[in-house]
């Protein structure tokens, strides 16, 4: 009977069947690990975007209030809440940022 498929044949094609579905859920699980890295960096950057932080004095340079999202603040700093912002701003010898006008919207309120 020619119309018949062995049950090696048939093994064969259904070893290449559950070879596809595997690499399918594969590429699935790398797009969903990338979507979740994405949306945790979105998250992170809208959090800091809501906060401040506050670049030490150095080099003869002030200490100057940024927002938590500047880019123009070198290095990495705790963030602050806005009450700890307030008391930074009421520092003598701390500057506001000129480019991300921290004080925008923390005077305001």
């Amino acid at each position: 009977m020619s119309g018949n498929i062995s049950d090696l044949d048939k093994n064969r094609i259904l070893v290449e069947w559950l070879e596809w579905q595997l690499r399918q859920a594969k590429n699935r699980v790398r797009e969903l690990e990338v979507k979740a890295e994405q949306e945790k960096r979105a998250r992170q950057v809208a959090y800091a975007e809501q906060r401040w932080k506050l670049q030490p004095k150095r080099g003869g340079r002030p200490a100057m209030l940024h927002r938590g999202g500047c880019t123009l603040s070198a290095g990495e700093h705790g963030l602050l809440d806005r009450v700890e912002a307030l008391v930074a701003l009421e520092e003598p010898g701390v500057e506001v940022c000129e480019i991300c006008r921290p004080e925008t919207g923390l005077l305001e309120s």
